[in-house]
């Protein structure tokens, strides 16, 4: 019993952590695209990932709008209510505009010590150049309706240990390591936390930017 209390707490604490991050980072990413500053360190280039959900994340984001004054007009005879839906359907309005900024501000990064693989407002899997044993176009897609071949972040396949970033449930870059490498994820194990991995898959819009934004900075 105390072994479970303690992993359901862990559990608790992970997700309030969680929760607050991204928290944050929705009201961070919201301020970097008002003043024009993307996460890119200096000397570096970023490359954008969005496209794929982009068509998804713009729908939310009408629907979060239209639904604002719908409610309204609805509960607009009950004050608390009315102000109590007011409050949530700004809140997640701008929780859904921070969303879509993220993929803009958070891109992936090509710069003088490696590449920075990113999504949306958590994932960051920095690869140093020297773990990188090499980068080509690699484009695959997995089918999330497949029982038999439910889509997993972390997987084996013909003998290597892969960890596959998708956007719209697709990659189209693939990155060999050196040797096996730890790459940490959102959450907690057995889908998050550290994993070891010896490929790293993800989806760039400009996959070729990508690749020669590499060779240059590999001589």
């Amino acid at each position: 019993m105390g072994g479970e209390g303690a992993s359901a707490g862990a559990r608790i604490r992970s997700l309030l952590r969680r929760a607050a991050t991204m928290e944050l980072r929705i009201y961070e990413s919201i301020w970097r695209f008002v003043a024009r500053r993307p996460k890119i360190a200096p000397g570096g280039r970023g490359f954008r990932y969005h496209r794929p959900v982009l068509t998804v994340l713009i729908v939310f984001m009408v629907l979060s709008a239209v639904e604002i004054p719908i409610i309204d007009a609805l509960v607009h005879q009950w004050p608390p209510v009315r102000i109590g839906f007011l409050i949530l359907g700004i809140w997640g309005l701008t929780w859904m505009i921070g969303l879509l900024f993220a993929y803009l501000t958070r891109p992936h990064a090509v710069g003088p010590d490696g590449i920075r693989v990113r999504e949306g407002l958590e994932l960051d899997i920095p690869v140093s150049w020297d773990d990188l044993a090499s980068i080509r176009v690699h484009s695959a897609i997995v089918d999330p309706n497949d029982p038999k071949n439910k889509p997993k972040r972390v997987f084996e396949e013909d003998g290597e240990r892969i960890c596959a970033v998708r956007v719209g449930n697709e990659t189209n870059l693939e990155i060999a390591f050196e040797r096996p490498t730890r790459v940490r994820l959102p959450g907690l194990p057995p889908k998050g936390g550290e994993h070891e991995v010896t490929m790293l898959r993800f989806w760039a819009d400009d996959p070729i930017g990508v690749l020669e934004e590499c060779r240059r900075h590999l001589g």
